[in-house]
């Protein structure tokens, strides 16, 4: 029925509507219970998909059992357990997971610092070469203080041995990069952990030779075929004042002798009597192959020394 046969029949002026009020209650009830009735579904359906799980008999004769909203709230919602506070051991524990991967990646780090790196050699070159591709005088005055040996020391002789350096004093960039690589130097640190290793070459009959005369054409003048007095005697004294027991006197010898330089021929057959002749001589042939020089120095010896 509209509003105006409403009035009609009533005869009165007002209409005969329910109130606002009664609408509203009625509205709110209707949707709480609406609410209550979605989540009693979303229980159930939690419940169906909890026996699923379970795998239980009943799910396998297709029977489901139905449960309240607590039971549901107490399958799916478990009560959450307190932390444990932490102990000590606990702490100690995870310092030492965190050490373990520190010092994994610390060691990954140092050995990559180990592998040898041409850049890293090129730069250390330069550290004493300047703006020049050899290092000169200068440059090998720091790099025997950086290295903590005295220039005149037998080790830096073998080092030029090891770059195949062609004139004392100098190491070109060439002889750099191939002698470092050789030893896998390529800093500081490395070559003064290699220096033990270039000395013990020097106990070793064979190249012991090999540095020996090398030492000649190192230090000889290169337009020169043989080696200045002064010069010979001073690598003489590096090479065998420590391990042949004559030289001292025949230092002597040279010191009163009238050669001023020393050929090759005569360099190389002065290793050989310091190897093979006994220190009072007796197993010299004067006869033998010899050169002049150490029969004049046997002559003597004996003269001064042996009467």
């Amino acid at each position: 029925m509209d509003v105006a046969s409403a009035v009609t029949a009533s005869g009165s002026s007002q209409p005969s509507l329910p109130s606002l009020h009664g609408y509203g209650a009625n509205f709110q009830l209707n949707s709480h219970l609406s609410t209550l009735a979605n989540i009693h579904k979303i229980y159930h359906t939690l419940n169906r998909l909890n026996l699923a799980e379970d795998g239980g008999q009943d799910d396998q004769t297709g029977s489901l059992r139905t449960c309240s909203s607590s039971d549901c709230f107490g399958k799916t919602m478990p009560p959450r357990k307190k932390r444990r506070p932490a102990t000590e051991d606990d702490l100690l524990a995870k310092k030492s997971r965190h050490d373990g991967m520190y010092k994994k990646y610390d060691s990954s780090r140092s050995k990559a610092d180990d592998v040898f790196a041409n850049k890293r050699c090129l730069e250390w070159f330069y550290e004493y070469a300047g703006n020049d591709d050899v290092v000169g005088p200068e440059g090998m005055e720091k790099f025997c203080e950086d290295i903590g040996v005295e220039p005149e020391n037998v080790v830096m002789l073998v080092l030029a041995w090891k770059l195949d350096a062609q004139n004392m004093g100098y190491f070109t960039l060439q002889e750099w990069l191939k002698g470092m690589t050789s030893l896998q130097c390529d800093t500081t640190e490395k070559l003064q952990n290699a220096l033990d290793y270039l000395r013990s070459l020097l106990n070793e009959p064979t190249n012991f030779k090999l540095i020996y005369r090398y030492a000649f054409d190192f230090a000889r003048e290169k337009d020169q075929r043989s080696l200045d007095m002064n010069t010979a005697k001073c690598m003489l004294g590096l090479l065998l004042g420590k391990t042949w027991p004559l030289f001292p006197v025949f230092h002597q010898f040279l010191e009163q002798s009238k050669y001023k330089v020393i050929n090759k021929d005569q360099w190389c057959n002065v290793l050989e009597f310091s190897r093979t002749i006994t220190l009072d001589l007796s197993n010299y042939d004067e006869d033998g192959a010899w050169p002049v020089l150490l029969d004049e120095f046997v002559e003597w010896y004996k003269e001064k020394h042996m009467v």
